[in-house]
């Protein structure tokens, strides 16, 4: 029997950035586990995402915080980037720093988006009200007695199985203002609220900050004004230091002393400070190398320790972790030249006020008279508003270490007792004593998801004696209808037919947390270009791989992350096809034939020892067979490859492995005329549907260009293989190469559309190919186009890549600069040095038979005759080829 899970009620309490991550992780978890859900978010703000920090229209005002760093997801650290991308900033890097308003539009969309993909899973609500308090019956120490019952401030009463308080911090008290200043209408002490700076903003006179943190940074850009000056004051006078214009290098963080004692740290951390700075030249690197480690050292020492810290190192450690971006730091350092910034160290000692100004002594001996005062000092120590000190009362919470914040366990809140007996959750600043760095988004999101697991029932399991399987038998790991979709997406691939992305899309869209579903998107788009967000994929694959995932599927995610990241994916691929070689989507990214670029480090015979060592498990499969055929005529073994081919297409006409095979049966044995005909059929008839039906098209057009018909080269390629007709990286294998090689033999007079095919293909793609067979494509297009200063941008990003694109590409991107800077001799001699070194970048003989070619013509331009010749007769001895008999006889005697 089925076990009927309660529909939990999860209430958020606070929408600003710590809420909106919950519930985004909430929704997400919820739908991957397919755990219904009822979640409440209750917040008086109009907008989710924004509150105190993202609210700020300014655009002066920017995050402290690169992009690369600012993901709501910790495993997928490039979402923030991607989505600025998408909305408007395409040129956008990790490396910059977004304004905050921005921040809280992708806060709100991811929310949305996580709603949406969420629906028939999880019922989202906003109540556009505050929280007053919090009541329930408490029975017990430890597990929740619940429900919790939360009192709202319009009159309602919210009943949830568990709460979350995101409130984010304490709000300032301004307990350091004397009280002719806190009573003063001249002093605001929440600059942050809805028209509290506007009476300012149209004003010119002078104003005074009273902290000299982030908060003061950009009030001080936002109160600008050419005829006013605005001071600020701390005790140490100390401004946030600026990030680095660039990356300054990276630190493994120190050998932490088995005796933590703060003295004990404070020695270490100078020390390492010290070699960053000898290394580097520069402090930052070792101070971010803390980062992972701040909340275990926190808590290592004691509260004695801690204040001691607070006290000494307190401010210099703020100033130095939380920093300005480096355009505030270049208004700031302006401001203070010009003198429209002053920065003071000392106290507010009195303040009198008089004719509209106040007086404002400070502890320096100097007196500043303002218009203003504002309080910049940041959070307050203890959470004062309505619902804490509610619950600080009842004893259901307890201030945190050094009374800041709220005492947790894991995020749930201790009562007066050191038990958790309500189902009540925090994150972000309220757990600061207990974490001392949390209130930045890189500690909060992980907060939140951790809280999303914890609130959540454990992911469903399949509760049928039977798992649907795959094409070829293979178990998977969600429901029928999920696995129907994905069993068709799988037979796309296996056939080369297009659809397969929209189907592995419908089976995640049927199963979230389908995790073989989620790694086939991954691929695809990561080989194949389809449009998918393959980090986004990816990192759902691996949430999914680790809630409910057989070994071979958590296997395969895995597979495909080394892929994807490249690291050590090809040995990844072979150890799992060792262990499970039926695995038919695994075995067709290895074997590199038409859809895949394959395992690139491969030896002359090492893919087929793995086709036959995998054969028993297919027992004469087409696939399997269509696979060989392929292996077959890359060894040279000709007639049995057409033997095989024809074999596989018998079973299976659609079979574009198999189809492929055979066309380059065709092609090798010179049977032009015969292999252009035969493919140009099946490409009208059964290729139809083939996702890659411009390869073919590509193959035809070979056989008329060794046919030597320029005429009917140019009507294929406009016919078939023009932007338009195709794009992306297909158009830059097929179409550009095929321009350059028309171009090369004589086959194509006037004017190049190269540049037509490159404005098809993502800058991504040009700029940083993922793969060594993309680079080589990119590369003979861009000398196709004399783009000089894009192959050396090439060049050095292959000369940082894996180490094929690195031995391979960055030399043949040279070479192919020297012949369009016409050194043809050194052109010729780099490309005859990297012709026995070519397979390695993966692809079939005739494709990479486009930098052979370029070799041809370089020989011939440099005069170097003889050579040509030995080349031709060695083309000729392999294919017979009218266009290569043409060149052979026109070459000078």
């Amino acid at each position: 029997m089925t076990e009927v899970r309660k529909r939990p009620t999860v209430a958020i309490v606070g929408a600003g950035a710590a809420g909106t991550l919950t519930a985004v992780q909430l929704c997400e978890t919820a739908t991957r586990r397919r755990t219904l859900l009822d979640l409440v978010l209750v917040d008086p703000a109009p907008e989710a995402g924004r509150g105190t920090a993202y609210a700020t229209p300014d655009p002066r005002h920017r995050l402290n915080v690169q992009a690369g760093g600012m993901s709501c997801y910790p495993d997928d650290p490039g979402h923030f980037t991607r989505w600025l991308c998408r909305h408007g900033e395409p040129t956008v890097s990790a490396a910059d720093f977004a304004t905050r308003y921005r921040y809280g539009a992708y806060l709100a969309d991811t929310l949305a988006q996580a709603v949406v993909r969420s629906h028939g899973t999880v019922s989202v609500r906003r109540l556009r009200t505050r929280a007053e308090s919090c009541t329930g019956a408490a029975e017990g120490t430890e597990g929740p007695a619940g429900p919790v019952e939360l009192h709202l401030a319009d009159g309602g009463l919210l009943t949830a199985d568990s709460a979350v308080l995101a409130t984010g911090p304490a709000a300032p008290t301004a307990a350091w203002a004397p009280t002719a200043l806190r009573t003063s209408p001249r002093f605001v002490n929440s600059p942050w609220n809805p028209g509290a700076l506007d009476t300012l903003r149209e004003g010119t006179a002078d104003i005074l900050l009273v902290g000299t943190g982030l908060t003061a940074v950009d009030l001080a850009l936002a109160l600008d004004r050419p005829e006013r000056t605005v001071h600020a004051v701390s005790r140490n006078g100390l401004l946030p230091q600026p990030h680095a214009l660039g990356p300054a290098g990276a630190m493994e963080a120190p050998s932490w002393p088995r005796d933590l004692t703060l003295s004990a740290l404070r020695r270490t951390v100078y020390r390492h400070v010290g070699r960053s700075v000898r290394t580097h030249g520069d402090w930052r690197p070792a101070l971010d190398s803390l980062r992972p480690h701040t909340a275990r050292l926190w808590r290592s020492l004691t509260p004695e320790e801690r204040g001691e810290f607070l006290a000494g190192e307190g401010a210099l450690w703020n100033t130095h972790r939380h920093r300005m971006a480096p355009t505030t730091a270049e208004y700031v350092t302006r401001a203070r030249t010009a003198r429209r910034l002053q920065v003071h160290a000392g106290t507010i000692t009195d303040v009198v006020e008089s004719s509209g100004q106040l007086a404002v002594a400070l502890s320096n001996g100097r007196t500043l008279r303002v218009g203003w005062v504002i309080d910049c000092t940041g959070p307050g120590q203890r959470l004062e508003d309505p619902l804490w000190r509610g619950l600080f009362e009842a004893g259901t919470a307890v201030p945190g270490p050094l009374g800041m914040g709220v005492a947790t366990r894991d995020g749930r809140l201790l009562d007066a007792q050191g038990g958790s007996a309500r189902p009540l959750f925090t994150l972000g600043a309220p757990r600061r004593g207990e974490l001392w760095e949390t209130t930045a988004i890189p500690e909060i999101r992980v907060q939140a998801a951790a809280l999303a697991q914890q609130l959540l029932a454990p992911p469903a399991r399949c509760t049928a004696r039977r798992r649907p399987v795959d094409g070829l038998g293979l178990p998977l790991s969600t429901h029928a209808e999920a696995a129907t979709a994905y069993r068709n997406g799988l037979d796309r691939v296996l056939k080369v037919r297009a659809g397969a992305e929209d189907a592995f899309a419908r089976a995640v869209a049927l199963d979230p947390g389908f995790a073989l579903g989620h790694a086939a998107l991954a691929l695809l788009g990561h080989e194949c270009g389809a449009a998918v967000d393959v980090p986004r994929a990816l990192a759902d694959a691996q949430r999914c791989a680790h809630e409910r995932a057989d070994e071979r599927e958590r296997s395969f995610v895995d597979v495909i992350t080394r892929r994807v990241q490249s690291a050590d994916g090809d040995g990844a691929l072979m150890r799992h096809l060792d262990t499970h070689p039926a695995d038919a989507l695994a075995l067709a990214a290895a074997v590199p034939t038409i859809a895949f670029s394959g395992v690139t480090d491969l030896d002359d015979d090492y893919a087929l020892r793995l086709v036959e060592r995998t054969s028993p498990a297919y027992d004469g499969h087409w696939f399997h067979t269509s696979l060989l055929a392929f292996l077959r005529q890359e060894q040279g073994r000709l007639h049995e490859a057409g033997e095989l081919a024809h074999r596989a297409l018998g079973v299976e006409p659609a079979s574009g492995h198999a189809v492929h095979a055979l066309a380059h049966v065709h092609y090798e044995t010179g049977a032009h005329e015969a292999g252009r005909d035969w493919l140009d059929r099946w490409v009208s008839g059964q290729g139809r549907g083939a996702v890659h039906r411009a390869h073919f098209s590509w193959h035809i057009a070979l056989h008329e260009l060794a046919l030597d018909d320029p005429a009917a080269v140019r009507r294929r390629w406009f016919a078939q293989l023009a932007p338009g007709r195709v794009t992306g990286v297909r158009a830059l294998v097929d179409s550009g190469s095929l321009l350059w090689r028309a171009r090369l033999s004589g086959n194509w007079q006037g004017e190049l559309p190269t540049s037509d095919v490159l404005d098809t293909v993502a800058c991504e793609v040009l700029e940083r190919p993922a793969t060594a067979f993309t680079a080589l494509h990119v590369a003979v297009a861009l000398t196709a186009v004399g783009d000089l200063p894009a192959l050396r941008r090439l060049r050095d990003h292959a000369a940082g890549a894996d180490p094929v694109q690195c031995e391979v590409i960055a030399p043949l991107c040279d070479a192919f600069a020297a012949l369009v800077e016409h050194r043809f001799h050194e052109a010729a001699h780099g490309l005859d040095a990297l012709l026995p070194v070519l397979r390695r970048v993966g692809g079939s003989a005739a494709q990479r038979e486009v930098v052979e070619e370029t070799l041809l013509y370089a020989l011939v331009s440099a005069g170097r005759c003889d050579a040509a010749r030995r080349l031709l007769d060695a083309r000729l001895d392999r294919k017979a080829a009218p266009r290569d008999r043409r060149m052979l006889a026109g070459l000078p005697g």
